[in-house]
């Protein structure tokens, strides 16, 4: 028994010294690239110089996270016109049947479950950009699930620049529905019914509050993406990087290889799960939002 454990222990101590660094390989997994991997390959993507406006340094290089953006994108527009031409022939035939059909219960539920509800019947000219933001959240989640794949929204400048769409549609919306003053009035807040004092003291107190307010709705946005993507991502890789570290065990090596696929399968399973639930939710919260401004009483 004694022999058995040195010799573990010595393994332990073996795999301590000669096992890769998982903390280096998570990164690489998560964070952007100047590359793309396929297989064993890395398929380097365009780079340029930045070039600079004023004190402004912008780079419009290619790298992995962004090359997924695209083709999310790119899947998009030439998937859903398809779908759209199947909807105009089924109109005088029957209804759509496969992906189609699973496109159009997205649809109708967007429009009468989501839209109408929290911005109301006068907002269905919102339903295609709410399911513009869902299925392209949703496209950029599922691509990470797929082998060589990489999850853009695990990138906090694709979350934002989500973000920071649907705080100008949001903001803009508001003013078109209640005009310059009325918008204001969502910012400068004097409740009606109280004293000309109490409504200077609640203006003083409240207005920093909405202004704020304006902002930490995308931050949330953009930031609860990001992190759900991410740390999924995390998650998955960390239990499958359980086998290069503890790969050099004899004793343990297939009892932790079969541990750690089982407990990686069932977070890709959640994965899955997650990424519908993040684009809804990214969907409806900013259909909430548009429909709080545009009725700000």
């Amino acid at each position: 028994m004694m022999t058995g454990l040195s010799t573990t222990l010595q393994e332990a101590a073996a795999a301590t010294q000669d096992s890769p660094d998982l903390g280096a390989t998570l990164m690489t997994k998560v964070m952007d690239a100047p590359y793309v991997e396929i297989y064993k390959w890395k398929l380097t993507l365009p780079q340029w110089e930045p070039f600079h406006i004023g004190p402004l340094s912008i780079d419009l290089s290619i790298t992995k996270h962004s090359a997924f953006l695209m083709l999310a994108g790119l899947l998009l527009v030439v998937l859903l016109p398809l779908v759209a031409r199947r909807f105009r022939s089924s109109f005088s035939d029957r209804a759509p049947t496969g992906f189609a059909n699973g496109v159009e219960a997205f649809v109708l539920y967007f429009r009468n479950e989501v839209v109408r509800r929290t911005i109301g019947h006068d907002g269905d000219h919102y339903t295609p950009f709410i399911l513009t933001i869902f299925f392209l959240i949703l496209t950029m989640n599922l691509l990470g699930l797929v082998p060589y794949g990489a999850t853009a929204t695990g990138n906090i400048s694709v979350t934002a620049g989500l973000a920071l769409v649907a705080f100008l549609t949001i903001e803009i919306s508001g003013m078109r529905a209640l005009g310059f003053s009325g918008y204001m009035g969502t910012i400068f807040y004097a409740p009606n019914g109280m004293g000309p004092v109490g409504r200077g003291l609640m203006m003083v107190i409240m207005t920093p509050v909405e202004f704020l307010g304006k902002f930490t709705k995308p931050f949330a946005l953009a930031i609860r993406l990001f992190a759900n993507m991410t740390a999924g991502g995390v998650l998955l890789y960390s239990l499958l990087g359980l086998i290069m570290v503890f790969g050099h065990l004899t004793l343990a090596r297939w009892g932790i290889a079969g541990a750690s696929v089982a407990m990686a399968s069932a977070i890709l399973l959640l994965k899955i799960f997650v990424a519908f639930l993040q684009a809804y939710i990214f969907a409806l919260l900013t259909a909430v939002f548009i429909g709080l401004v545009r009725h700000a009483h």
